[in-house]
């Protein structure tokens, strides 16, 4: 395939179809990689599957960019991982790659010079190197210990000059490395969380528990109370709700703010016995089976639950009933999740 953008150069190009051509070349290029995988990828997240100490990447140029990213990825994803610039390293940077480790090189030449001199000191440690390249007879390729042709057909650059295709190929491989990684090593949603604790990915991932008003602190009132009771209750705790519970303790109901309302503002007619107010009990006006959640589930999935069903609180309930506490839409708000 010729290089892209081969039409004339000028202010008055089609800038969408330059854009346009640029994504559907880089989008073949991905789409090939997936047609040339075959046991080196497998072999490949089996050494790093087995890595006892830390994932080191390296790269020159843009491939250094990639690499920097990768790390982060592993990182993020339960792989200790580190950058490791090849320029640095012969000045005693590679003090930071010990036994146990695996060096995961990227190169789209198989022949930078600053990582090429790193070769021997990485094989006399005895550490795995992986080597990400478009080119499998390359020098690095000769030394590595599993090879990953990320090679393309052309850059997306007009010039056919600037790492364009080629790094994008290396992002995509080393991002499937890193699923692949996830997966195999069973990496959980409460994993991710642990290493993600701020902004709003963090929030997302944080537990209902966590967030929660515990039991001492939601209004809790029987069936049986009466309406003046449930309202007293109510205020008391400042949640716009009071929960329902039977003498033995697990939920019955619950009572907001917005049922008082609708029973207040209920329309009656001259054949409608409207009830006396004062007579009234918890039991007349909570909605039984509310919703409810766990206190291990995400505070992303309490979220979703009032959003579908148009509440502003979840009760939080144990495993055999017992409120434990109420999550509230206000206590979301506080976080960066809205």
């Amino acid at each position: 395939m010729s290089n892209p953008t081969a039409r004339h150069e000028g202010p008055d190009r089609d800038v969408l179809a330059d854009a346009r051509e640029v994504l559907e070349v880089e989008a073949r290029a991905i789409l090939a990689l997936a047609d040339r995988l075959d046991a080196s990828f497998e072999r490949a997240v089996g050494v790093l599957a087995t890595c006892q100490g830390r994932i080191v990447t390296t790269g020159m140029g843009k491939s250094g960019i990639i690499a920097r990213k990768l790390a982060a990825t592993f990182a993020s994803t339960g792989s200790p991982a580190l950058f490791l610039h090849p320029a640095e390293a012969a000045h005693g940077d590679l003090g930071n790659v010990v036994e146990g480790d695996v060096v995961v090189a990227l190169s789209h030449s198989g022949e930078t010079a600053e990582i090429a001199r790193l070769v021997e000191i990485i094989k006399r440690l005895g550490v795995p190197l992986l080597v990400l390249t478009g080119e499998r007879a390359s020098t690095l390729a000769r030394h590595a210990t599993v090879v990953l042709d990320v090679a393309v057909e052309c850059e997306a650059c007009p010039l056919g000059l600037a790492p364009t295709t080629s790094t994008t190929a290396a992002l995509a491989m080393g991002d499937a490395l890193a699923m692949c990684l996830l997966r195999r090593n069973g990496f959980r949603p409460e994993d991710f969380a642990a290493v993600h604790p701020g902004g709003r990915l963090g929030a997302r991932l944080r537990r209902v528990s966590e967030m929660m008003h515990d039991a001492e602190s939601v209004p809790r009132v029987s069936p049986g109370t009466s309406l003046a009771d449930v309202v007293d209750e109510m205020t008391r705790g400042r949640l716009g709700l009071a929960v329902v519970v039977d003498p033995a303790g697990t939920l019955a109901g619950i009572i907001t703010d917005g049922d008082l309302r609708r029973l207040l503002l209920r329309p009656t007619t001259a054949d409608d016995n409207a009830p006396d107010l004062r007579a009234l009990t918890a039991g007349n006006c909570m909605t039984a089976r509310p919703r409810t959640i766990a206190p291990d589930a995400l505070a992303s999935e309490a979220l979703r639950l009032m959003e579908e069903h148009r509440i502003t609180a979840v009760v939080v309930l144990d495993g055999v009933d017992l409120p434990v506490g109420v999550v509230h839409l206000h206590d979301l708000w506080r976080t960066e999740l809205i």
